[in-house]
């Protein structure tokens, strides 16, 4: 199990970290009684009887309870890495094999996680959407004459959100708490005040009531539980932020604000169909007194762009770590801050991001037809999530298999009832996120595997720096003045560049470095650990840098940490050389052909290696070299 001490926080001041999880971790979950209740109840939901409001209400409550409380908090925040929570890195968590059967099942465990990771997009990519049309759907409640204007509103929203994400989120980031605060306030307020017109809807606390739901409504009930799942969206991001705030801050926040807000929200919509059953048309904005209407509208709007900040945020994040471990190729990633190294802001990812928002928004015209679009990423990767974390205690804490099936049990009987129910959705919207995945996964496990072919290529052919080191001994080159510095993935093994680059000029620079940047299954590596530099003969010299999954080496920082360490070199007189593969789909590699040309395709558009490592573009020496995959 991992340590029980609590990470150190790295962004944000201690006394402010449970106000500040309010905004960042809360955000999505926060923002859900905006249209939980409306599905379940709504045109395609249940009839608002007694019974059926108790027995929904009973079912979220118990739902929030088991699934968050129990299952995140209590549980899978237990696996973190260093600190660090999220999907990749529950992957790192995983151990190595040493028997074949064993091998087998690690592959499905870590093809499960990265289809999980993959699903997490299709999230990213459906929150931002379905929460702020929702709060802006509230403009016609108060009036029929706006409801032309949702959708542009929506729009103009969503892609203003967008534009600014290149200035960073730290200058906002310190306002997201006490919006977030408020928000719990109000919602708390509004469903006290109904609670107490009508306390009878307390009885939901008896999880009786549920049972009775599903016994009454039959499918039909079993349908709703695919729109009740809509009040435990945003569970994952308890784990994906631990590393920012660490268990105690969430967990307080969570117990002491967002949980009890949300039970007397929920409460509060439950007692207001119990007297009111025309309110099921939207039972949020119903609680609210009409005066009070459209600044509950802004404080909504407000309330939802800060839930889709946190999720556009997260797939900067999940994609940088994606590329730091190798699933990914490299990308432009820019950094907003320097103080912060975690606020970073990758374009292709935003704008990607944003045509698909304002798509779906065209495309599916109301929120409550993104709902249905919406349940199978958040339960597809609570499953697996749930089966990944299985694998973990049993293989890696040693749990008695005894003790890891009753957990494991306890949850699956959950997240497949969930899973399942929004599976039945898959036609009405359901869809969209499975292919996003789909295409998502595609592209992480193409990508793995035509490195890993590229690398037994070259493997194959390489030499070993002993051996170089040898035949230079023995037939030695012209020299020049000057550093080189060659990029390798090994090192132990001899670029190819350095070999094609001696091969067609047959010369070398006085002082060769053999660079070789190693990505590590730990968030953050410290800065004394992260570069050593081994003097070789001949001038050569070895410098190795590691680097975590939450960091962007830059090759100037890293000869400066070795100039530290004594390596005598000067930048105004270092050359770096760097290849430039051309992959052709003509080889003999056993990947499926669309792979190759799916391979070919991301390796074209991936980032050149000067602008990723931030190497000074006025020395560079590029060689190109054509690959038959």
């Amino acid at each position: 199990m991992s340590s029980p001490g609590e990470p150190a926080p790295k962004r944000w001041p201690g006394a402010h970290l449970a106000i500040a999880a309010l905004g960042i971790v809360f955000g999505d979950i926060g923002t859900s009684p905006l249209y939980a209740i409306r599905e379940c109840f709504g045109e395609h939901g249940v009839a608002p009887t007694a019974e059926n409001v108790l027995g929904v209400l009973s079912l979220m409550l118990w739902s929030l309870t088991l699934v968050v409380a129990v299952k995140y908090l209590g549980f899978i925040m237990r696996a973190d890495n260093k600190g660090e929570g999220g999907i990749f890195a529950l992957l790192a968590l995983i151990p190595r094999a040493e028997t074949k059967s064993e091998m087998r099942q690690r592959t499905v465990v870590v093809l499960l996680a990265l289809f999980g990771a993959a699903l997490l997009y299709g999230d990213g990519v459906i929150t931002p959407a379905i929460s702020v049309l929702s709060a802006v759907e509230g403009l016609s409640v108060a009036t029929s004459a706006a409801e032309p204007l949702v959708v542009p509103i929506t729009c103009v929203i969503l892609g203003l959100l967008f534009l600014v994400q290149r200035r960073g989120t730290a200058r906002i980031g310190g306002i997201f708490g006490p919006v977030m605060l408020l928000w719990f306030l109000f919602i708390a307020v509004t469903g006290l005040v109904e609670i107490v017109k009508n306390p009878v809807v307390l009885a939901a606390v008896n999880p009786w009531h549920a049972v009775v739901f599903f016994r009454e409504n039959g499918f039909r009930g079993f349908e709703v539980l695919g729109a009740a799942v809509l009040a435990i969206t945003g569970g994952e991001a308890l784990y994906a932020d631990m590393g920012h705030f660490g268990r105690r801050p969430i967990r307080l926040s969570w117990f002491s604000f967002v949980f009890p807000a949300l039970l007397l929200n929920y409460c509060g919509q439950g007692a207001l169909l119990l007297s009111d059953t025309a309110a099921r048309a939207n039972p949020f904005y119903a609680l609210v007194p009409r005066p009070l209407l459209v600044p509950s509208v802004v404080l909504a709007t407000v309330a939802t762009i800060i839930a889709s900040q946190a999720l556009i945020s997260g797939a900067y994040s999940l994609t940088r770590q994606a590329v730091q471990l190798g699933y990914v190729p490299r990308l432009n990633i820019v950094h907003t801050s320097r103080e912060n190294e975690g606020q970073i802001y990758l374009p292709g990812v935003n704008w990607s991001l944003m045509v698909a928002c304002i798509a779906l928004v065209l495309g599916f015209q109301h929120s409550s037809r993104l709902a249905a679009a919406y349940g199978i990423a958040v339960t597809g990767t609570m499953l697996i999530t749930t089966l990944v974390f299985f694998f973990i205690i049993v293989h890696a804490w040693r749990w008695p298999l005894w003790k890891a099936l009753a957990v494991t049990l306890l949850f699956l009987a959950i997240d497949v009832p969930y899973f399942v129910a929004n599976l039945i959705k898959f036609v009405q919207g359901g869809w969209f996120p499975v292919v996003v995945a789909i295409g998502v996964f595609a592209c992480f496990t193409t990508w793995k595997r035509g490195r890993a072919e590229l690398a037994e290529r070259f493997a194959a052919t390489a030499l070993t720096v002993d051996d170089l080191l040898k035949d230079l001994a023995r037939s030695p080159v012209t020299r020049v003045r000057g550093t080189a510095v060659f990029l390798s993935s090994s090192t132990t093994l001899v670029s190819p560049v350095l070999l094609h680059h001696l091969k067609h000029n047959q010369v070398l620079h006085d002082q060769v470095l053999l660079l070789s940047v190693l990505p590590l299954n730990v968030p953050e590596v410290e800065p004394e650990q992260r570069v050593s530099v081994e003097p070789l003969s001949l001038g050569f010299y070895r410098i190795t840098a590691k680097y975590g999954y939450r960091q962007s080496p830059r090759v100037p920082e890293i000869l400066r940490r070795a100039r530290s360490l004594g390596l005598g070199t000067k930048p105004e007189s270092t050359s770096f050389y760097v290849g430039r593969e051309t992959v052709l789909p003509r080889g003999r590699s056993h990947m499926a052909y669309w792979r190759k040309v799916l391979f070919r395709v991301i390796s074209q558009n991936a980032r050149a290696t000067t602008d990723f490592f931030s190497i000074p573009p006025g020395r560079v020496v590029e060689l190109g070299m054509q690959i038959d995959l």
